[in-house]
């Protein structure tokens, strides 16, 4: 059973949400008549809402030739996608800039109307933003966009485009067991204003799993970006001997409840305030049977205080969401690539790799 939630204005979605990063090829190759037959197996599951961006490269197209290919499908999903302006056009954005993003999305997707934008901006150094906020409200109120959303903005940021207006009704961010940087204050702020918490990063891109448990500590270079990026919020989080302590714990409460680490550890980021959805990087449907069974596990008050001896021990990651990402010149933000949307380059250009894309989502 997959549940769902109805963030306000009565805009209905599943609880856990189908991400897209893993289809852009640096996860391994993808066909893409499997990826369809895939996308099938999730609606008709209940996981409904699918996430993928502008930057990740031909996934907007792929969700469109599925929409075309299962109509009725396609009648019961949402998606939300992102906008990720590259970092070198931030001093020029216009409201002609994002008019054609938005409508480059609109056209790859086959839809009339984008169920939810979600505005990404890389640096506040330059205070374009709430600007480019604007504009997007007004692309909403064209018709273009249903909903507004936000990724990776910091709390001081998001209050900016709150008290200029933007009708933002979702916040996409990093948020798992390992990684709590939303509780210092970004939960309380969008709780004051109605604002959905998205998280990504819940299973830290696979590490949370049986997989990973009691293994030796990988060296780089990883399979897939997943790995690269989350094994550094291990290394913030504590190291590999904490992080064996916590897939421990989960293991054991993922026995008690007939479950798995994976879906132990999103549970208890779904129950968290604030939070309406978990984003799922799945590749296939290798663990969709796994995720259905999410809705109706449980974890009690001994399962949570377990949990919590591992990560009360944390010494990371800290500051504000995507802080440390944000720094171009850290260990987060040097695997960062910040010119992937091509707007003006043309569409092959746009479906290069995205190996550097900003998030698991």
């Amino acid at each position: 059973m997959i549940p769902r939630v109805t963030l306000p204005g009565g805009y209905s979605i599943s609880r856990l949400i189908k991400g897209g990063w893993q289809l852009v090829g640096d996860h391994g190759t993808v066909n893409a008549e499997q990826a369809r037959c895939d996308m099938a197996s999730f609606v008709t599951a209940g996981i409904t809402t699918f996430d993928c961006a502008d930057i990740y490269a031909g996934v907007e197209e792929l969700i469109g030739t599925f929409r075309r290919a299962f109509p009725e499908l396609a009648a019961r999903m949402q998606v939300h996608t992102k906008l990720v302006p590259d970092l070198s056009e931030l001093e020029r954005i216009d409201l002609r800039y994002l008019e054609r993003i938005i409508d480059r999305s609109l056209l790859r997707l086959g839809m009339e109307r984008l169920d939810l934008v979600q505005f990404h901006w890389w640096d506040f150094g330059v205070p374009r933003y709430v600007e480019a906020a604007i504009a997007l409200e007004k692309l909403r109120r064209a018709g273009k966009i249903a909903h507004l959303a936000v990724t990776n903005f910091d709390t001081a940021r998001l209050r900016e485009l709150l008290d200029a207006g933007v009708p933002v009704l979702a916040h996409q961010v990093q948020y798992s067991l390992l990684d709590q940087r939303p509780k210092s204050s970004m939960v309380g702020l969008c709780q004051e204003h109605g604002i959905a918490l998205l998280c990504y990063g819940t299973v830290a891109g696979g590490f949370l799993s049986e997989r990973w448990l009691g293994r030796p500590e990988p060296d780089s270079p990883f399979a897939n970006r997943s790995l690269t990026k989350y094994k550094l919020i291990i290394d913030d989080f504590g190291g590999w001997a904490l992080f064996q302590e916590l897939l421990a714990v989960l293991a054991r409460i993922a026995a008690r409840h007939g479950s798995d680490i994976a879906s132990v550890a999103t549970r208890a980021v779904l129950d968290r305030a604030g939070v309406a959805a978990a984003i799922v990087g799945a590749t296939n449907t290798a663990h969709l049977q796994a995720h259905s069974r999410i809705g109706v596990l449980s974890l009690d008050s001994s399962d949570l205080a377990a949990i919590a001896t591992v990560t009360e021990q944390r010494h990371g990651p800290g500051g504000e969401v995507y802080g440390l990402e944000r720094d171009r010149n850290s260990r987060h933000g040097s695997i960062m690539r910040y010119e992937l949307n091509a707007l003006t380059k043309g569409s092959a250009s746009a479906r290069v790799s995205v190996r550097g894309a900003h998030n698991a989502g």
